[in-house]
């Protein structure tokens, strides 16, 4: 039995610019994560496996939805408006600490804020494109006739034939 299956909406431009665009934003993502976590590791309270969290499951996802698995898309955007949020609480935070009596991290507190809020719109784009790349149909596959007929769920006496019931 050959296995001749086809995704034929993965040929599409749009879905390899969406898919591109996904990966990217993810990496993107777990990079300023990673960045603002090592950046500001000893003023970080108790946020600090949540940011490695955040880190790794960003570059599996990435990893997967550069595989074509659109399982991910979903989830990641689940987890980017939670970024979102946590975002919007931290970030003016760190330029809270841009007084005295502050001791300061090795990246200074101006560049962390703005790490902290520049992955606001990161995020949202990723909710947008991993939302856009669910709706495409990465998933659908498209056998060939030979590969029906193989399986046994069409008769081979010609292209008007039935498909028969699986069994």
């Amino acid at each position: 039995m050959t296995d001749n299956v086809r995704h034929p909406n993965r040929d599409k431009p749009e879905a390899r610019q969406t898919k591109a665009i996904v990966t990217l934003l993810l990496l993107i993502s777990a990079a300023l994560v990673a960045i603002i976590t090592i950046g500001g590791w000893d003023k970080l309270q108790g946020a600090k496996p949540v940011d490695i969290f955040y880190v790794l499951v960003y570059l599996l996802f990435a990893y997967y939805a550069a595989r074509w698995n659109r399982g991910v898309l979903p989830v990641a955007s689940a987890l980017a408006v939670i970024l979102i949020i946590f975002c919007a609480v931290a970030g003016p935070a760190w330029f809270a600490r841009d007084k005295t009596g502050f001791e300061s991290p090795p990246i200074p507190e101006d560049l962390l804020g703005l790490l902290t809020l520049l992955l606001i719109p990161v995020s949202a784009l990723l909710i947008v494109f991993a939302m856009r790349g669910f709706q495409q149909g990465w998933n659908i596959e498209a056998g060939s006739r030979a590969d029906l007929e193989a399986r046994g769920l069409l008769e081979p006496s010609g292209p008007a034939s039935e498909p028969r019931p699986a069994p």
